[in-house]
């Protein structure tokens, strides 16, 4: 197993994400608890040390499921993470009482690792208000050695983030984005990763294998990779280009089942990084993946000065690629949408074609926000 440095510690850089346990009848509430177990004590087996887990995960259930397996190792010999739920509004005024009832669920006296979870656009004002006092009782129980290192996890943009590290970096000690080679220019994973090296905040990683979507592709770029890595497998060069980004200190993988783990194991027995040429070859298969599935908005804005109704066209256009690609997975363009005003929303187009007819890159853009409302069940 590669480990980082991270404060004196070392750091597995494959964690075990538990989102993604196994489950019994395709119930997400429901996990395999024997099943996971056993994942678990593998991993423990092959070095991993990184534990990570949320309020939500699981309909709630995956904190108690991962408290129960790893109570029974040495509380020293592993690192676990949780986050506080702001991706629910409505908790926000609970954080003293989520915290108390985390470290209940998982059974320890303190958390290795707590989050700020998902700051993005529709919680970050929220996250930022003194009123509810998440920021003061998070750096108290810091203070009380409750929580050992404080970070967030972010799914909002650059200038989100931005936003969120002016008010709070300076008690920032890490961040996990989703980073992987889809989003590096998708999602402007660069610009991120870019930002937290200027903070100098090490970065831990997120659906480097995108819920996975990038485990498995298509004929044509599974054979491009293999001719320039032939024994390397597919779900590996994920991994593989983020070892080769400066400063990524833990890579998250929320596995399945034990060959998923194993396989991923493996990968992270050696530090294999891409070389240049690797590296675009990479990136230019994402954008081949990226052209293929998502209409070509370049963000000029042309669109919106001729909107009567003034819509955000390129950040509804941004999200409806993102609803496209991550289909019944999507949770990000909801988010998006959340944060706009009902009367921006992409039902709100009258379908003029002003918009249409300025478009450089001759999108059909009435017919592309009709398709986003149905797909968000809004019309």
């Amino acid at each position: 197993m590669i480990y980082t440095e991270f404060q004196g510690k070392k750091l597995s850089a494959l964690g075990m994400g538990n989102m993604r346990l196994p489950v019994l009848d395709g119930d997400d509430a429901k996990i395999d608890v024997k099943a996971a177990e056993e994942m678990f004590d593998y991993a423990m087996k092959a070095g991993v040390n990184y534990y990570d887990t949320a309020y939500g995960y699981h309909g709630g259930n995956s904190e108690l499921v991962v408290g129960e397996i790893l109570r029974k190792y040495p509380r020293e010999s592993y690192y676990l993470a949780s986050k506080f739920p702001g991706y629910d509004l409505a908790n926000m005024p609970k954080v003293k009482e989520i915290f108390e009832e985390q470290l209940k669920k998982c059974q320890v006296e303190y958390f290795d690792f707590y989050l700020f979870h998902n700051v993005c656009e529709m919680n970050v004002n929220e996250y930022l208000d003194p009123k509810y006092g998440i920021y003061d009782h998070l750096l108290e129980q810091k203070r009380n050695g409750r929580i050992r290192h404080l970070g967030f996890s972010a799914h909002g943009n650059l200038e989100c983030m931005k936003k969120f590290l002016d008010a709070y970096g300076k008690d920032m000690e890490f961040c996990q984005i989703e980073l992987n080679y889809f989003d590096y220019k998708f999602q402007d994973a660069k610009g991120k990763v870019e930002l937290l090296n200027e903070w100098n905040l090490p970065i831990w990683v997120m659906e480097p294998v995108r819920g996975g979507q990038l485990a498995a592709l298509s004929d044509e770029f599974t054979a491009k990779l293999k001719a320039a890595r032939p024994d390397e497998k597919v779900p590996a060069w994920a991994f593989r280009f983020l070892q080769s980004i400066p400063n990524v200190a833990v890579t998250l993988s929320g596995m399945s089942n034990m060959q998923q783990l194993k396989d991923n194991i493996a990968t992270y027995e050696e530090k294999k990084p891409l070389n240049e040429k690797e590296m675009e070859l990479i990136l230019s298969v994402a954008d081949d993946m990226i052209a293929k599935t998502t209409v070509p908005c370049t963000g000029c804005h042309y669109c919106v000065s001729h909107c009567p109704k003034q819509l955000d066209i390129p950040f509804l256009l941004k999200l409806y690629n993102e609803a496209v690609v991550a289909g019944s997975g999507d949770f990000i363009a909801p988010m998006g949408l959340s944060a706009i005003e009902a009367d921006k929303q992409p039902e709100c187009c009258i379908g003029c074609r002003s918009c249409a007819k300025v478009c450089p890159q001759t999108i059909q853009i009435p017919e592309a926000l009709h398709s986003f409302a149905e797909r968000m069940g809004r019309v």
